[in-house]
This record gives C-alpha cells, sequence and structure tokens, in this order.
C-alpha cells in the first residue's frame, strides 16, 4: 500500500508515492534524491539530517513522510540561491567549520534556525542551540565561530568577518 504526499521542497511543488512508513529523510534522499541531508545514526541523536519544515528546524529521521503533507520543506541544497552561498554556508567555508563533512548540512539547518530565532547569539546560545548535533571531527570551536560569523553577516554587522 502506497500513500500519496504533495508538499514543497526547495520551492518546487513535489508529490511521491510513498509507504506510510517512509521517513521524510528516506523520501528526501531516496526518491527526489537530496542527499544532502544525511543519515549518521538512525535515533535522532546526530542531527545530520536537520531540515525546515514550515521555517522550523526538523530532524527529518524522526518525521514520516506524510506527517509533511502539504508542509514547506528546506534541505540544505534549498539554501544557496544560485550560484550564492546561503550566509551560513559560506561562514562554515571561510571560518573552517568542516573537516569531513558529514554533520556540515544538519548542523547549517539547525544554525540557520538558531539565527532565525535569535538573530545575536551569545558564544553559549549557539552551543545550546546546536546541542542536538554531533561533529566529530571538529572539536566544534570553528563550528561556534561561523554561527557568529554568519549571524553577524546576516545582522548587516560591519565588523563580520
Amino acid at each position: 500500500m502506497t500513500v500519496d504526499v504533495s508538499l514543497q521542497v526547495n520551492g518546487k511543488a513535489v508529490s511521491a508515492a510513498v509507504d506510510p512508513r517512509t521517513l521524510l529523510v528516506e523520501l528526501l534522499r531516496q526518491q527526489l534524491k537530496l542527499t544532502g541531508t544525511h543519515v549518521g545514526c538512525d535515533t535522532s541523536q546526530c542531527g545530520a539530517c536537520v531540515v525546515h519544515v514550515d521555517g522550523r528546524a526538523v530532524k527529518s529521521c524522526t518525521m514520516l513522510a506524510v506527517q509533511a503533507e502539504g508542509s514547506s520543506v528546506v534541505t540544505i541544497e534549498g539554501l544557496a540561491q544560485g550560484n550564492t552561498l546561503h550566509p551560513m554556508q559560506e561562514a562554515f567555508r571561510a571560518c573552517h567549520g568542516l573537516q569531513c563533512g558529514f554533520c556540515t548540512p544538519g548542523m547549517i539547518m539547525s544554525a540557520v534556525d538558531l539565527l532565525q530565532r535569535n538573530p545575536n547569539p551569545t558564544e553559549a546560545e549557539i552551543r545550546h542551540g546546536l546541542e542536538g548535533n554531533i561533529c566529530r571531527c571538529t572539536g566544534y570551536q570553528n563550528i561556534v565561530r561561523a554561527v557568529s560569523t554568519a549571524a553577524a553577516k546576516m545582522r548587516g554587522d560591519s565588523a563580520a568577518a
């Protein structure tokens, strides 16, 4: 048995027939071929699968595709505007906020969500805001710096690095 699901993904209308048990991350990766969203743990611990659903960060390994019916979903592929990176993507690149890159899409999506709710976070607030994301390579220092740099740029702060 399949169920039809319709949603917006990265600004485009999408429809798919899915098994009712299909996770949103599976729909994105397997059916829509948006492989920037990663599956790291299958238990909602790592945050590699974070996407935005109706403007909020969601771990897509914890949401059924059918629950996204009618929603607007943004993945890491949907952040850039053409060839212009989102300020958070650019800050991660400029501040060396990634090493292997596996956690990066989820980390960036969580950080963008954080800045939508708090455009001027302290270092402690950034660290708290990223607690649901695990990075095994970087030690988080450059990730925190990247989020802070992106926040300043997104606020229009002339002192942004």
